[in-house]
């Protein structure tokens, strides 16, 4: 289950998604992030459908794949799903059951709500899978290089936000094994209710900060060992550029929000 988890992962491929700048990427996945909360009809999720769909089309990653990015989320999309449904007014009641009120208005509420939830996990997902580590930190360096004047460390938190999100499926991974080893010693994680395999994990918490701690470590030596300087000095050996192809993704996350945008105040 832990595996199935997809943000912080790199699919590599040379898909025209894969080929689009990394700063392209990052500034249209955060209009697209902005725009899911526009969104009021069912025909504006069909606009945002649509526009996921091309984007993994063109990107050449296996729908299953993806999809499998939501398994692990299954449960926090089936609570946004019914609390919603039963915590909503409304005015027309569907049905009524013992204390329990479900009207169209929460049916409504609650099916928009876990629409958007599921397209920013693949939103996301998408851009952590088609951008590389290196091309995301130097993308995100040179969004907030403007931030330098105000002596804004854009390196550094760059080189820390891409480490960070490139450690998700590695300490899953990680938790995955300890899991494992500990249930082959007669560890139990899946009998009992909520609270006891809740508390069931614990012991999973010392084992895993240490992994954590010795990783840092290990990364920071590696760094260090090949003379590694971030800031003025760096330089790379591919210098970030946009075509044509980002002209079109830029045109397509316009059109997009131009549709949602008119769908929703028109």
């Amino acid at each position: 289950m832990l595996r199935d988890i997809t943000i912080g992962q790199y699919y590599p491929s040379d898909s025209p998604i894969h080929r689009l700048d990394p700063r392209t990427k990052l500034v249209i996945t955060f209009l697209f992030i902005i725009i899911i909360f526009f969104v009021r009809y069912y025909t504006g999720y069909l606009f945002i459908l649509a526009f996921l769909a091309l984007i993994v089309i063109l990107s050449g990653i296996p729908v299953k794949y993806i999809l499998k990015g939501l398994r692990p989320l299954l449960f926090i999309i089936l609570l946004t799903f019914f609390i919603n449904i039963f915590f909503t007014a409304g005015e027309t009641t569907l049905f009524t059951l013992w204390f329990i009120r479900v009207t169209k208005e929460g049916l409504r509420q609650a099916f928009f709500m876990t629409l958007r939830l599921v397209f920013l996990v693949v939103g996301t997902s998408l851009l952590t899978l088609t951008t590389s580590p290196i091309s995301l930190t130097d993308g995100i360096e040179s969004l907030l290089r403007p931030l330098r004047v105000i002596k804004f460390p854009s390196h550094e938190l760059a080189m820390m936000m891409t480490i960070a999100l490139r450690f998700i499926p590695t300490l899953l991974e990680e938790t995955d094994k300890i899991m494992k080893a500990q249930m082959a010693r007669g560890a139990d994680f899946e009998s009992g209710n909520l609270i006891q395999r809740a508390k069931a994990m614990v012991p999973l918490l010392v084992p895993l900060f240490v992994s954590a701690f010795r990783r840092a470590d290990d990364l920071a030596m590696a760094m260090e060992a090949r003379c590694y300087r971030g800031g003025e000095s760096r330089t790379r050996m591919k210098v970030l550029t946009m075509g044509r192809l980002d002209v079109l993704a830029f045109a397509s996350i316009a059109a997009l929000i131009a549709a949602v945008l008119l769908n929703t105040y028109l």
